[in-house]
């Protein structure tokens, strides 16, 4: 990664919906560069998509929480499986430490969250979990920072 791919990340970021001409009108470089350098980031697997991003609270799912599980031996697979059919579980991260999963989930509200927790752990293969309710979110996911640094190196 170079400072030109830096920048074409960091446009597209800030920009999602703007074209490969007006890229390369931007960045000063032929559209055939902007084209090259998108297809390579692609095939790398350094930019995976290019859809919106959504808010789930704007869409009715204010409340976040993350939820440690600890799983019995040899159920990793059929609680990936489960938890993959729980239309509020966004994230599953299999983890080091105490716990076997990272879960991040969210609710309608903090009653709702007991239903989803019951359905989350509702499953043979989870033998016992800790759930932690976010208050607030002060540094929301991001990623240019990292790309800034890495097109810097």
């Amino acid at each position: 990664m170079d400072a030109l791919d830096g920048r074409l990340i960091r446009l597209l970021a800030e920009e999602p919906r703007i074209g490969v001409l007006e890229c390369s009108r931007r960045l000063q470089v032929a559209r055939g560069t902007v084209q090259a350098r998108l297809d390579r980031l692609q095939a790398k697997g350094v930019i995976s998509g290019f859809g919106p991003e959504v808010d789930p609270a704007a869409i009715g799912y204010p409340v976040t929480a993350f939820a440690t599980l600890e799983i019995s031996q040899g159920q990793g697979a059929d609680v990936r499986a489960h938890l993959a059919r729980v239309p509020e579980v966004l994230e599953l991260h299999t983890i080091t430490g105490i716990g076997d999963m990272l879960v991040r989930i969210v609710a309608r509200s903090n009653a709702d969250l007991q239903r989803v927790i019951d359905r989350v752990v509702g499953f043979d293969g989870i033998v016992r979990s800790s759930t932690a309710i976010v208050l607030e979110n002060p540094v929301p996911y991001r990623i240019l920072p990292l790309v800034d640094q890495a097109a810097a190196e």
